[in-house]
């Protein structure tokens, strides 16, 4: 008699209807959304040519998620999170929709496009945290940690990936082409999210009525949960840091590895291998056990990769450590947010999800405008070795400690 070869848990989870329609018009999105935001940058250097105005759009459209995150996990904890998700997503769409006409009609000025980054930003974190929100009630619970895997890989490797293929587009199509092709995504984002039903929650939606009290509770409970707290404080410093690389590989081609606008191409698609290397690797595991030594081995790995980015001018080195790098950088942001979906329990999640959108969106953007200035005073090469540094030191900090967080983190890896 034959037995059945049972599938891999990274193949078997797509047998899950909810979980494969919800992925369906995810994983396009995340990848068209960075491709958009590299978009809306070069759009903005050329209505200006002014770093100070590509600084500003940058800006506003991070400010509103820092002041909002925390409140926008809150509205999730307590709504209906699916409900939630379709309206932000409406409103995602609008914004889609709204850059190319505007572009393609002539009537795009950097006002406007200023405008429209402060839209988009106060609709991000309400929508991020929705989806993240959703996420385990797609699957049972012996598949979550696939399931979490899965999804976090994808949006985390789509951070390198979206830039490296506007990269090849902008070139070709124009500018303009990076927003028709999110206006598709966030529309196939919109209609698989008609088909998606939910299993019921574990517990009832939040009644307190006041909002900032259950902030309040959200930073209280990451305080208390040391595993949480530490593997926060490692994203946070890699995120500042280290990953601004991807943001300044144009000097990076150019002054470190004098290599124009082909190195750039060349060292631009190497974080992206290496991500996409990572995500596959990740996504194949399906399992929670392990992953907090994958983070600390991360701190001390990015260390590495950007270390030897600076100090050598050979491109292929460089090209190696960009591997390296984008490997390491989507293994820990990965590995953070499974462990974190994992542990944290029903009516905490919206709140300590919006936490961590605020660290992966918000640290890069300060940590970008901390190297550009350091940068300017000691050189890439200097700066880049002391933010590799920092993470290395992240990881010897932890690395004492590793039973015991991941005993905090890795116990009970399915939804509580």
């Amino acid at each position: 008699m034959m037995r059945t070869r049972k599938l891999p848990p990274v193949l078997s989870v797509w047998a899950n209807r909810n979980f494969a329609i919800f992925m369906a018009g995810c994983i396009p999105n995340y990848i068209t959304f960075w491709m958009q935001k590299v978009g809306i940058g070069w759009l903005a250097w050329e209505l200006t040519h002014s770093p100070f105005w590509l600084g500003v759009v940058t800006a506003v459209d991070l400010m509103p998620l820092l002041v909002l995150a925390p409140f926008a996990g809150a509205l999730a904890d307590r709504w209906e999170a699916l409900k939630q998700f379709r309206v932000t997503q409406i409103c995602v769409l609008l914004h889609g929709v709204a850059l190319p006409v505007l572009y393609f009609t002539g009537l795009m000025r950097i006002e406007v496009l200023i405008a429209l980054s402060v839209y988009s930003g106060i609709i991000y974190p309400f929508n991020s945290t929705a989806r993240l929100a959703i996420l385990p009630r797609l699957l049972p619970r012996a598949e979550f940690a696939t399931g979490i895997g899965l999804d976090s890989a994808f949006f985390h490797g789509s951070r390198f990936i979206g830039p490296a293929i506007a990269a090849v587009i902008i070139p070709v199509f124009g500018v303009g082409a990076t927003f028709l092709v999110n206006a598709i995504g966030s529309a196939n984002m919109l209609t698989a999210l008609w088909f998606v039903e939910l299993r019921p929650s574990e517990g009832e939606p939040r009644k307190a009525k006041n909002i900032f009290a259950d902030v309040g509770e959200a930073f209280s409970y990451i305080r208390n949960q040391g595993g949480i707290a530490t593997i926060f404080m490692m994203l946070t410093v890699a995120s500042a840091f280290t990953r601004p690389i991807q943001d300044m590989m144009p000097a990076l081609a150019g002054d470190v590895f004098h290599s124009g606008a082909v190195g750039l191409a060349w060292l631009t698609s190497s974080l992206g291998i290496g991500a996409m290397i990572s995500a596959a690797w990740i996504a194949s595991r399906g399992r929670i056990s392990g992953l907090t030594m994958v983070i600390i081995s991360g701190a001390f790995n990015v260390s590495i990769g950007v270390a030897g980015l600076v100090a050598t001018d050979q491109l292929w080195i460089g090209i190696v450590c960009a591997v390296l790098t984008g490997f390491s950088l989507n293994t820990m942001s990965t590995s953070v947010q499974t462990l974190v979906q994992s542990s944290v329990s029903d009516d905490m999640r919206g709140r300590v999800m919006s936490l961590y959108i605020m660290i992966f969106r918000g640290a890069p953007a300060f940590g970008s405008l901390l190297i550009g200035i350091a940068s300017s005073h000691f050189g890439l090469r200097i700066t880049f070795a002391v933010a590799a540094c920092m993470s290395l030191i992240t990881g010897l900090i932890a690395f004492p400690r590793r039973r015991r967080l991941a005993a905090e983190l890795e116990k009970d890896a399915h939804v509580r």
